[in-house]
């Protein structure tokens, strides 16, 4: 039995796809409660996300040396590494859920917070029922952070507004090249987003657009069937007014019957659908039947580990999230996910709340119909003033001789193992 007179500790975990600004979060969550020291005890972190909590591969932070953890707020990607490793129903497979118990019981958590997307947040909704049904004291947390802004009760995911940065500036930059080649050179430039069903990432490229029929020429969201006459005729007539067409097509785009234009077989962890690249689709579409030069490029990890072009609002949103955590979670929330709210304004701030983890699991939030403009390739001005927000500030960033001064390897200081070995994987 866990001894309820000696302080709780906390165990947190990174997992999905990593951010921009996912360590400042982890960051904030420690410095936070080690000012609550007393109220709880020490902060554990499970390597590799919840494949490391059951094979007990947990890294005692106190141990992480300072001048290392001051580092974390600035650095990109998941400095503790994270998965992506699906849970059975604990009906189907107890085992995992028994070793959780165990490994609560065995290093005293009381609190147990999960970094992650939509199907982080089901792993944790997982978690929470089984440990409420089995009477265990534990508060599990879900804590919000995705690229692709889709979870489901939150206001923006931390992650978004760093990505929706990058990608406006960078299809900004690149319009500018294909501008200066156009005549003698490519017309059509075609960049591939992240976005299984969601548009959000694509709709942000055209946030630096400034007067009607600035680039992004066309948009094509998951949200709008994939019409190959129609887009191929836009494409004809972008290129005949203005001398060359500019494309952000998200990985998920469907043609009419439902499939994806870059379907390439198998499946991922999670049960999706692996997709090959729809962007060298789309030019070979134009190439052989437009006869134009094209380019295009695929932003893939770049775009969500660009932590020198991170938006200071997002970041601040990542450090708050880590901090009301720590701070929710001793006031008594439980089996919830942190949400962002936005108060009115057109600069709005932003506050933390709480929606119920099985209000969230298995859902996803997709682009609105009214941010979509009239014949489906742009955005609505409703939906540059929800968006422009997201990415106003430049984060802060460490340099050494020119180069972010991230961590590029966290030490591992590892808590020693009070349990039989498991095979999570």
């Amino acid at each position: 039995m866990i001894k309820k007179s000696l302080p709780m500790n906390v165990l947190y975990a990174q997992s999905g796809g990593v951010t921009a600004v996912i360590n400042a979060t982890a960051w904030a969550l420690i410095d936070e409660a080690r000012k609550k020291y007393g109220l709880i005890g020490d902060v554990y972190v499970g390597s590799n996300g919840i494949v490391g909590v059951l094979e007990e591969n947990l890294v005692d932070t106190k141990r992480i040396p300072e001048s290392v953890l001051a580092r974390l707020p600035y650095t990109p990607a998941g400095a503790f590494g994270s998965c992506r490793f699906k849970l059975d129903p604990p009906d189907k497979n107890p085992g995992p859920y028994e070793r959780l118990l165990a490994l609560f019981a065995a290093h005293r958590i009381g609190y147990f917070f999960y970094n992650g997307g939509g199907d982080s947040q089901d792993t944790a909704r997982k978690i929470a029922d089984y440990c409420h049904g089995r009477g265990h004291p534990v508060r599990v947390v879900g804590l919000p952070k995705t690229i692709d802004n889709d979870l489901y009760g939150t206001d923006f995911s931390p992650g978004y507004g760093s990505v929706a940065k990058y990608i406006a500036i960078s299809t900004f930059e690149a319009a500018l090249d294909v501008a200066s080649m156009s005549a003698t050179s490519t017309r059509v430039f075609i960049l591939e987003v992240m976005g299984r069903h969601s548009g959000w990432i694509a709709a942000a490229s055209a946030l630096a657009q400034k007067r009607p029929g600035d680039p992004p020429h066309l948009i094509l969201f998951p949200e709008r069937p994939f019409e190959a006459e129609d887009f191929l005729a836009r494409v004809r007539e972008t290129v005949e007014s203005r001398g060359f067409c500019v494309i952000v097509a998200s990985e998920g785009i469907r043609d009419p019957g439902g499939r994806f234009v870059s379907e390439g077989g198998g499946r991922d962890a999670f049960g999706h659908v692996q997709l090959g690249g729809v962007a060298p689709v789309l030019a070979q579409l134009v190439g052989m039947r437009l006869g134009y030069k094209s380019h295009w490029a695929v932003s893939d990890y770049l775009q969500r580990a660009a932590r020198h072009l991170a938006s200071r609002t997002d970041w601040e949103a990542a450090l708050a999230v880590g901090r009301a955590a720590i701070r929710k979670a001793l006031a008594g929330s439980d089996g919830v996910m942190l949400t962002l709210e936005r108060g009115a304004g057109p600069h709005p701030r932003f506050r933390i709340g709480e929606i119920a983890l099985d209000q969230v699991a298995n859902r996803e939030r997709v682009l609105p119909p009214e941010f979509i403009r009239a014949g489906g390739y742009g955005l609505t001005p409703v939906a540059r003033r929800h968006l422009l927000p997201l990415i106003q500030g430049e984060a802060p960033l460490l340099y050494a001789d020119g180069i972010p001064d991230y961590v590029r390897e966290l030490p591992r200081r590892w808590l020693k193992k009070r349990l039989p070995s498991f095979a999570a994987r």
